[in-house]
């Protein structure tokens, strides 16, 4: 077996340039994310969300991107979660997407605010049954016995909303919009040269640099 050390891999896919990059950073979010569906990226919503504990350490978690609306990027969790206790302690948090079957990766910072009630729940509404069942019967992140304990939890949901195929949105559920701040985009090139270009929000404005690899 290779060791570690020694795993190497050369990015020739694609450059990126100053000239031809959007002045937006969402606009061009959006035309990498649209490049990542036709590539068929294996997970193309999967990003890390990195927290602060309330000792200040980070931590981080893949979850799922589900949308970009209003300039800002949303997703959905348990309130009482640690990330929804962390963000609730300090809304500061990080995202990074991964795309290696395009040699690209985003990382974005910003602060994080809930989705109003109605947003959260038309989007809960809107899940597989199965889901919205899951997110009733899991106390997210806190220790539990053993997996039995959730499937009764299941079938508990499961017999109070017998005969209902959309349930209400619980209370400790819900969404967050990450605002950004600073916006980077890496493009994977030969020999550890890669492009790094950053959008730094200043007075409301997005002003664009390149960045030494």
């Amino acid at each position: 077996m290779t060791p570690i050390s020694e795993i190497r891999k050369e990015y020739t896919m694609a450059s990126l340039e100053l000239k031809t990059i959007d002045k937006n950073p969402i606009v061009q979010f959006e035309k990498w994310f649209k490049e990542a569906m036709q590539a068929e990226v294996l997970e193309p919503t999967a990003m890390t969300l990195s927290t602060v504990t309330e000792a200040g350490r980070p931590t981080a978690r893949v979850v799922l991107l589900k949308g970009v609306e209003k300039n800002k990027f949303s997703f959905y969790t348990n309130y009482q979660s640690k990330k929804g206790k962390e963000l609730e302690h300090n809304p500061a948090c990080a995202l990074t997407f991964f795309w290696p079957e395009l040699e690209r990766q985003v990382r974005i910072e910003g602060v994080s605010e809930r989705l109003e009630t109605a947003v959260s729940e038309a989007y809960f509404q809107s899940r597989p049954r199965g889901s919205q069942v899951g997110a009733w019967a899991s106390p997210q992140s806190s220790i539990i016995k053993d997996r039995e304990l959730l499937e009764a939890r299941v079938k508990e949901i499961e017999k109070r909303f017998e005969g209902k195929d959309v349930l209400p949105k619980p209370h400790q559920w819900g969404g967050y919009a990450v605002e950004p701040f600073e916006i980077e985009f890496w493009q994977g090139r030969a020999s550890r040269l890669h492009d790094r270009i950053v959008y730094y929000k200043n007075d409301g404005e997005w002003v664009i640099h390149r960045l030494a690899p």
